[in-house]
């Protein structure tokens, strides 16, 4: 491929961020931001036929391309050996989608899709084809092994939050869709509470735990019910596509209680509610905190301690709580999460301080430095 191609070309970004809805949502929100910047701007997206892009991805209307997927193993298996083939395979698919969409820059969210899209991007053997420069973006306190691989090249490295372990990285905050970061919940309250069929007066707690629901959150808050309903707080729990909850006795009043597999319209969800019992993923904290609503962050038990991280920042300035998995009891929403809901001056002071840490306007700064990276 030519270095010399024409000025008048519509720019064309490719964003690599499959696998989990924590990759996927802030490549597409860049996406869109980069669209409202310019709508002449070309957006490929990069991802694998196992992950949740084959569906988000044209949802949102941006082309879609399949890769090999390159999964990590994080011990030494029979995996190991066989990464090096996929890998060259990965990127030898990537490099043809580079060619084919005449891509002037790539935008890489971590995980098994970024690092082959990262390893695509470099110059060619004999230099007989151009290399494509690369943006890093880092969601979570830690960085993955795919973007420290990526940072080593890349023209600019971003980070959610200072400490991910990419050195020189700029803490820009996660890049969060348009619906979410000019949400005004006051407005849609009304709204959002009669489309979950919500009663409109009283206090509302929304529970989630991620796309696949949380056990611990399922069993604590559904237990409480009672307790939530004598006190006029109403529930909207989001308990996960293969869970179920058994939700006690709340008396005459089951609209207090609104169970649901799965949030399809999370800005109402975030509209009918004051406060959240929610994990503590990186881009479940830039969506609370970005809407401002007051959370109790409930990291996953397992792992490398990356999810209390993401939270850290957020309640240090006193927008939320960090509850530990095992302490997360129906007594504990007793007599901690009613509490908060039931004192409006706490609810506000709390939402000012979780809007405060939030980072509303990341994604069209992430779009803007794509741009300029872009030499166009």
């Amino acid at each position: 491929m030519s270095d010399v191609r024409p000025a008048s070309r519509p720019l064309s970004v490719i964003v690599a961020g499959g696998g989990t809805a924590g990759h996927i949502e802030p490549a597409l929100a860049v996406a869109d931001a980069l669209v409202r910047l310019d709508d002449s701007i070309r957006v490929t997206a990069l991802g694998t036929e196992r992950g949740l892009e084959t569906r988000l991805v044209p949802e949102r209307g941006y082309r879609l391309e399949l890769i090999p997927p390159v999964p990590l193993p994080r011990k030494p298996t029979a995996d190991l050996l066989r990464l090096p083939g996929r890998v060259r395979a990965s990127v030898a698919r990537t490099r043809a989608i580079i060619e084919e969409v005449d891509a002037d820059v790539i935008v890489g969210f971590g995980g098994y899709v970024a690092l082959p899209a990262y390893l695509a991007a470099g110059r060619g053997v004999l230099r007989r084809r151009r290399a494509v420069p690369v943006v890093v973006h880092e969601a979570n306190a830690k960085a993955g092994i795919a973007n420290k691989v990526g940072a080593r090249r890349a023209a600019r490295v971003l980070a959610a939050v200072a400490g991910s372990g990419l050195a020189g990285a700029e803490v820009i905050g996660i890049p969060v869709r348009g619906s979410i970061t000019s949400l005004d919940r006051a407005a849609l309250q009304a709204e959002a509470r009669a489309h979950f069929g919500l009663p409109t007066q009283g206090p509302v707690l929304l529970v989630f735990g991620g796309s696949q629901g949380a056990r611990t959150l399922n069993e604590a808050v559904s237990a409480a019910a009672p307790q939530l309903a004598a006190a006029g707080i109403s529930v909207l729990h989001a308990h996960g596509p293969k869970n179920t909850v058994d939700v006690a006795d709340t008396g005459d009043d089951r609209s207090r209680y609104v169970a649901v597999p799965y949030l399809s319209r999370m800005d109402l969800a975030y509209a009918a509610a004051d406060a959240v019992v929610c994990r503590s993923g990186a881009m479940t904290v830039a969506e609370v905190s970005a809407v401002g609503l007051p959370a109790f962050y409930v990291p996953l038990p397992h792992g490398n301690g990356e999810q209390e991280l993401n939270a850290r920042p957020v309640v240090g300035q006193g927008g939320g709580r960090i509850v530990a998995d095992s302490e997360l009891t129906a007594k504990y929403v007793i007599d901690e999460v009613i509490p908060l809901l039931t004192d409006p001056a706490r609810l506000i002071e709390m939402s000012l301080s979780a809007a405060g840490a939030g980072h509303r306007d990341a994604a069209d700064a992430v779009a803007r430095i794509v741009v300029q990276v872009s030499g166009r």
